[in-house]
């Protein structure tokens, strides 16, 4: 039989325009909050009267009709836009290169000015259609400090955390990319849902770990869910940890979004190999601040990510232990088939033991959905995100990858 053929469409766009050199940066209104957005418009003179109309018409602007130019705002008047113009942008990040998988999965390679005397940076953004809804995988910082040994992403080093900004430009570029706002209209031939938002859920499941990065994304999830704005229930916004355990129950309490756990391992000794984060947070305080995260239940459950790993993690022991683990903890079992990188020492578990494992795990009565591999042939799978930003210092890094996952937060609000 002849082999199935992969089809990778490479698109480089056309740059989202001039940008002024490093020196002259203008503050970007995305990613403040109302009160700051506020503040700004007063410093650059705005009537204390007029703020809080001023701040709603930008909030829906941006945020509901997704403009990213101050000339299309259509009822606010020409020298008001022509201040904003002058003092700050809404533009959207450069858009390197656009791949699409045969698979529907979409990636943007982004580029961020630099900040203060930094470069120029790189990140990864990730798309995946399923049927009635779309997902999309947010990076939340260029690199990780965190170098699981099983994940690409932890070979590149920790350049910078990403703004609030940042973190929202990434989703509102998809939105843009996709049609999502109104009057958009989808690329033709695009895989995205028949009905409602192209862009149903968001995961903070791109490069870097987003507890090390609290504050901005935070600020940047607390935006997304805003209902005034671009209104992604927090039940469809799933946060995905290491393991950073004093930000756990934060998370729950200042965000309130679905939380999902990079588990892998049920013993310490492997867990401290795979997820090195262990050795300083133990999975008996891991599984503690999972049982107590704010308003867990089995309606809201906490999803557990476990990469099937050959002779390594996937036996039934792991299996048996894996259930005794989390025992109380209202959960779900994702099952992640191990996606090759260049130059792992690991192998994907062989499809049948997968399958005894996630028996084992519902008759057990807990959901383990297996995860169909998305978007490997142009290495936007689980684990394989990376952005070229260290191909600045080091040309022969190998192809980028990131971090995501589909099919995480509730299907209704």
């Amino acid at each position: 039989m002849a082999a199935t053929e992969i089809v990778i469409e490479r698109k480089t766009p056309p740059s989202a325009g001039p940008r002024p050199s490093s020196g002259a940066l203008k503050p970007s209104l995305v990613g403040l909050s109302r009160e700051e957005m506020g503040e700004q418009l007063r410093d650059k003179g705005v009537p204390d009267r007029q703020v809080k109309m001023r701040v709603s018409q930008l909030w829906n602007w941006i945020y509901v009709r997704g403009v990213s130019d101050f000339d299309g705002m259509a009822n606010v008047s020409k020298d008001m836009r022509e201040m904003l113009k002058t003092h700050f942008t809404i533009a959207r990040p450069e858009v390197v290169e656009e791949q699409v998988s045969n698979d529907g999965t979409r990636k943007w390679l982004l580029r961020f000015p630099p900040r203060g005397a930094g470069r120029p940076v790189e990140v990864e953004t990730v798309y995946i259609p399923e049927e009635g809804r779309g997902t999309l995988c947010v990076s939340s910082q260029v690199g990780c400090t965190l170098t699981c040994s099983f994940c690409h992403t932890g070979t590149q080093k920790l350049v910078r955390n990403l703004t609030a900004e940042e973190i929202l430009a990434q989703l509102l570029l998809a939105r843009d990319r996709l049609g999502d706002f109104p009057a958009g209209d989808a690329p033709v031939g695009a895989m995205v849902p028949s009905e409602g938002r192209r862009v149903t859920n968001m995961v903070m499941m791109g490069m870097g770990e987003p507890l090390y990065n609290f504050e901005e994304v935070k600020k940047a999830l607390l935006i997304a869910s805003d209902g005034d704005g671009l209104s992604l229930s927090k039940r469809r916004i799933t946060l995905s940890t290491s393991g950073v355990v004093p930000e756990i129950y934060r998370t729950g309490e200042e965000i309130g979004v679905m939380l999902a756990i990079s588990l892998h391992a049920v013993r310490d000794d492997l867990r401290d190999l795979l997820v090195p984060i262990n050795k300083k947070y133990p999975l008996k305080e891991l599984i503690e601040a999972c049982r107590n995260y704010p308003g867990v239940s089995n309606a809201r459950r906490i999803t557990f990510e476990y990469v099937m790993l050959k002779d390594v993690n996937d036996s039934l022991e792991d299996a048996k232990g894996l259930i005794q683990l989390l025992k109380g903890v209202p959960s779900k079992i994702n099952l992640i088939p191990f996606n090759p990188w260049p130059g792992t020492n690991y192998q994907c578990s062989d499809w049948e033991q997968i399958e005894k494992f996630a028996d084992f795990i519902n008759a057990a009565g807990y959901a383990s959905p297996i995860r169909t591999p998305r978007g490997r042939d142009i290495l936007a799978a689980c684990g394989q995100l990376k952005s070229e930003s260290e191909r600045m210092r080091k040309t022969e890094r190998l192809a980028f990858e990131a971090m995501m996952i589909a099919g995480h937060g509730e299907d209704d609000d």
